[in-house]
């Protein structure tokens, strides 16, 4: 067997997940659930917080996250599993930690679905204000959750058509904010000041618009959570990753500096929270009419609630099935539908959850600054985790020899991220240390009631790829 085609009995389990996406349905399924035009949503909160140097913030947000999808490609070649981080660091380094890699990313995903179903509701009753959030949080639920159950391929089919759509609303909104600027409309012109601007620039500034924009780019490590789907060799899953990384990275940076190139009153945007969670829709406004703010709107609300939510849905029942194959999680959260394919119990719970959650959102004023800040403490300390599994799986075990891959990158990225997760607002990091002490707690309890897994997987002399 080639070592890029190590399948999962030789991991000691079945395959019961069924291989069908090829390199354009992983990346189409990052894509989308990075969403292209996830920066409209938050513009105005990155602008204020990197005093107007938004470009740059996605700029060091993008190389951060290319480091850490450099540490995702290395390790699913090594463990080509469904169980993203969980796996990854479980086998890189120890399972305790695995299972607190796969918890703390678990506040990532099982509430990004919800996080994307209140913002969606919340656009859609800015354009439709007699339906409230909360029916608009349940029928996002019920349509990705039917969407989701018919199986990964109906999913698949899904994510093109929203791409397509997604692409078409920014190439719009491109067109008509570069016209505005050309024609120098409201005194609109070229600066590279959006990249960086020398009098207001300070490293504790930038990173901490970062800690917020790298929201934009959660959802390329879902694609690892397909590996037992990918009906190519393990290579496939890291391509597929970089590649969708780079091309949301690229379609951020340019969105958000032409954005930032038409804001009319800079300090009243910096300094007024309520002018900034519609920003990007009063930009587009300026720039092409009315008509234009609507259409950004609405296909925001579309494309985080139906889109960006029906893979997150996807991706979190994936991590949901792995971590209760291995006991880890209740077992009934393992079982997969058998004809369909697809974990169908770990789905019902994701959605079960957002009804919940995203109901008691809809009533709350504050709900989704809370519901982002945790969404991305959980997600930055398993990339920690990630990029130390790295460094002890291949440079100490494996002893590998090749530092720039095993050694120089996920430092690199380990550094980074590590201070972009130090700038996260306060309340993130008190909630989400709480999180991580109730998984410590949890393993505890594991290790004392004999329900430690031992991981099966290939010789030291045949596991993992160098």
């Amino acid at each position: 067997m080639s070592e890029d085609r190590v399948g999962v009995e030789s991991f000691g389990y079945r395959q019961e997940l069924k291989r069908s996406l090829g390199l354009w349905d992983l990346v189409i399924y990052g894509l989308i659930f990075m969403v292209p035009i996830a920066p409209f949503g938050i513009f105005g909160s990155v602008y204020a917080i990197s005093k107007g140097m938004v470009a740059l913030a996605y700029v060091i947000g993008m190389v951060g996250m290319v480091f850490t999808a450099m540490s995702y490609s290395e390790m699913s070649r090594a463990f080509p599993l469904s169980g993203s981080v969980y796996t990854y660091v479980g086998r890189g380094i120890a399972q305790p930690l695995g299972f607190l890699a796969g918890w703390g990313i678990l506040l990532d995903y099982v509430l990004v679905p919800t996080l994307l179903y209140v913002v969606s509701g919340a656009a859609m009753q800015s354009v439709i204000p007699g339906v409230p959030i909360w029916a608009w949080v349940l029928a996002f639920i019920v349509f990705n959750t039917i969407i989701n159950y018919l199986g990964i391929e109906m999913t698949a089919r899904t994510n093109r058509i929203m791409l397509v759509a997604e692409l078409i609303v920014l190439a719009i909104f491109l067109v008509f904010g570069i016209l505005a600027i050309a024609s120098g409309r409201g005194g609109a012109h070229f600066s590279f000041d959006p990249l960086y601007d020398p009098g207001r620039f300070s490293l504790h500034l930038v990173f901490g618009a970062v800690s917020v924009a790298v929201l934009s780019f959660l959802g390329f490590d879902g694609i690892s959570t397909l590996a037992e789907e990918n009906r190519e060799d393990a290579r496939q899953i890291g391509r597929s990753i970089l590649l969708a990384l780079f091309l949301a990275g690229a379609l951020f940076i340019v969105q958000t500096w032409v954005a930032a190139l038409l804001v009319q009153n800079p300090q009243h945007l910096i300094n007024t929270p309520s002018a900034q969670d519609s920003a990007f829709y009063d930009v587009a406004g300026f720039a092409g009419g009315r008509w234009l703010a609507v259409l950004t709107a609405v296909a925001t609300a579309v494309a985080w609630g139906f889109a960006d939510a029906l893979v997150a849905q996807a991706a979190t029942s994936r991590l949901l099935y792995s971590m209760a194959r291995d006991g880890q999680l209740p077992r009934i959260l393992s079982r997969v539908h058998p004809r369909r394919r697809v974990p169908e119990n770990a789905m019902f719970l994701v959605a079960g959850v957002s009804v919940v959650v995203g109901l008691w959102a809809s009533a709350q004023s504050n709900a989704i600054t809370l519901l982002s800040t945790l969404v991305n403490f959980g997600a930055l300390f398993a990339f920690l985790l990630l990029h130390a599994s790295v460094i002890y799986y291949f440079g100490v075990r494996r002893r590998s020899g090749k530092w720039g891959r095993h050694l120089l990158s996920p430092a690199i990225g380990l550094v980074i991220i590590g201070y972009v997760l130090s700038q996260a607002f306060p309340s993130a990091k008190t909630v989400g240390l709480i999180w991580l002490a109730i998984g410590v707690v949890v393993v505890i309890v594991l290790r004392m009631t004999g329900r430690r897994v031992e991981l099966s997987g290939l010789s030291d002399g045949q596991e993992g790829k160098e």
